[in-house]
């Protein structure tokens, strides 16, 4: 993992839903104040240096293929090592940043470390991205690689159980929740229901994966709408290929079209998410209905898309307890 005073990117100002307002249309007052608490959120979450993990493992040979370990935390702060502590529940955490290259977990680890504080003992998933190569001038990098990036999701998810027991003793596996934020969150629903995806898929497993449940904070949940919001600058699209690869890889990757579950899943949004818009999540919600499974939505007022990983704001004690709920 980078040091933990090294930089971390920004997210790029494409990374907003088309349609929404911005602080350059004229008259706009509204959408001035709502982009102004989005930079001011944005700003707050990027301004924590990352924090470095008490151990990593890698699950492959790739550098993206690791995983950072955080320990439990004691009430001094301090990683707690004593044999006779309690189990704590493991909370594993895919972050987000539209599955392009430049957003690695850096810019979740105080998130990580703010989920160790709380008793915790936490998982943060890295995972191959898009291309690294530069963008062209006026342009985002790619987003995600296919089929790398679920690749890579389910080879961690399938490799975790043994790398933790080594890397965190402290850890109760039978209570393991799994959580991503953005397109983490999306990656963290889709992980949740491998044992749904097509038969033939190579990701599929033959039972659903040992969880009390998922907390997918402002995912990217449901793929058509996200398409048509031109979320994160086409990032869906890209994820999946581009215009050719959009409908026939949806049914493998979309979770909205991987219903019902059988675990269970709350989503996590902001009203005010500039980013990934609250219809995203409700259209998720909605899908889950119509399958015949009740999935929780907690919506946060005044909140943004990045309050909900920043230790900072007061949301991030709120998905804790959400977490907490399903893992105790």
């Amino acid at each position: 993992m980078p040091e933990a005073d090294a930089p971390v990117p920004r997210a790029l100002a494409s990374e907003r839903a088309e349609g929404t307002p911005t602080a350059a249309e004229p008259g706009n007052t509204g959408g001035r104040d709502a982009a102004a608490r989005a930079a001011a959120e944005e700003e707050s979450v990027f301004s924590h240096a990352p924090v470095a993990p008490d151990s990593t493992a890698a699950y492959g040979d790739h550098p993206d293929q690791v995983v950072d370990f955080y320990r439990p935390r004691g009430a001094g702060g301090s990683a707690e090592s004593s044999p006779l502590a309690p189990l704590a529940p493991l909370v594993v955490v895919l972050h987000g940043g539209a599955w392009r290259a430049p957003y690695d977990r850096r810019h979740i680890t105080p998130f990580a470390d703010f989920l160790a504080r709380r008793g915790f003992a936490v998982a943060c998933v890295e995972y191959r991205r898009g291309s690294a190569a530069p963008a062209a001038p006026g342009e985002d990098p790619v987003a995600g690689r296919w089929p790398d990036t679920f690749d890579d999701v389910a080879a961690a998810l399938d490799a975790l159980p043994a790398l933790a027991r080594e890397a965190l003793p402290q850890a109760d596996a039978r209570r393991t929740v799994l959580s991503g934020h953005s397109a983490g969150g999306h990656l963290a629903l889709w992980a949740a229901a491998r044992h749904v995806l097509p038969a033939d898929a190579p990701w599929r497993t033959d039972r659903p994966a040992p969880l009390r449940g998922v907390v997918a904070l402002a995912p990217i949940a449901d793929f058509a709408v996200a398409e048509k919001l031109d979320v994160c600058g086409g990032a869906v699209r890209q994820l999946l290929g581009g215009e050719e690869g959009f409908v026939e890889r949806q049914p493998y990757a979309d979770p909205a079209l991987l219903l019902p579950t059988g675990i269970a899943t709350t989503l996590v949004q902001g009203r005010d998410d500039l980013v990934v818009p609250q219809v995203v999540a409700e259209s998720y919600t909605e899908a889950a209905a119509k399958a015949g499974e009740v999935v929780g939505l907690t919506l946060l007022e005044g909140v943004g898309h990045f309050p909900l990983i920043d230790p900072a704001a007061d949301a991030c004690a709120v998905v804790a307890e959400e977490i907490a709920q399903l893992a105790w």
